[in-house]
This record gives C-alpha cells, structure tokens and sequence, in this order.
C-alpha cells in the first residue's frame, strides 16, 4: 500500500472565515461543513480542514501550495486587489516581492489565524546528500 496525505486539519479563530480566505486566494471551493470542520480539497485529493479553536491555542504552521503559472497569476492578483500583503521570503524581510527561487516564482503571506501560506510555481529541489 502507498503512504498518501489525506487530510489535515488548519486551527483558525474562525473556521469558515479562514478556509473562505484560503478558497478565494486560491481560486477553490469551500465543501460542506462536516461537524466542526469547514474543508477546502486540493486537486491532489488532500483535503484542509479548518477547525475554530481559542486564538490563544493557535500555533503557527507553513503551508505551501503548488500552483501553475496561470494559478499563481490569478492568486497574485486576488491578493494584490485584496491589499494582502506578501513578501519574497517566508520571515517577511522582502515585503511587496516575489521570488524566483528554483526557477519558478513565489510568495508568502498570512492567513486571518496567522499561518504563513505559500504559493510556488516549481516545486523545491534539494541536491542529494
């Protein structure tokens, strides 16, 4: 049997309100609320379910999307009309850049419970160890 990622659940201080955030950025739909879960699914069959817990509870977490060229143009724009501010770099030292690291382009920001998101056109290499 192969190992796949299902699902993942995202705290938030507002469940509906960040996967919505996520969706919109994304260009996604929002599934149905499930219990205390508002889910978003990626076109790989991993689902983000986003659960509403004490903002005092949440802990901070990376998120990094793949996204195709024509993705990562619509998500640019819907977060530069949105007045989202973004950086080159996941510590925010390069505000208002992308990055073309691996020889694709991407960025960071933030979600409404403070994960830091990403979106990436190529997916990261490593040289071998």
């Amino acid at each position: 049997m192969s190992v796949e990622l299902n699902h993942t659940i995202v705290h938030a201080r507002d469940n509906r309100e960040s996967a919505e955030f996520l969706a919109h950025i994304l260009g996604l739909e929002v599934g149905t609320e499930w219990g205390p879960f508002v889910p978003i699914g990626l076109s790989n069959g991993v689902t983000l379910d986003f659960a509403t817990i004490p903002a005092e509870s949440i802990v901070m977490q990376h998120y990094a999307f793949l996204v195709s060229d024509e993705e990562f143009d619509a998500a640019f724009d819907r977060i530069e009309q949105a007045g989202i501010t973004y950086y080159a770099d996941p510590h925010g030292k390069q505000p208002g850049e992308i990055n073309h690291h691996h020889g694709g382009r991407g960025l960071y920001f933030l979600d409404p419970a403070g994960h830091g998101m990403e979106i990436i056109t190529t997916p990261y290499t490593f040289p071998e160890q």
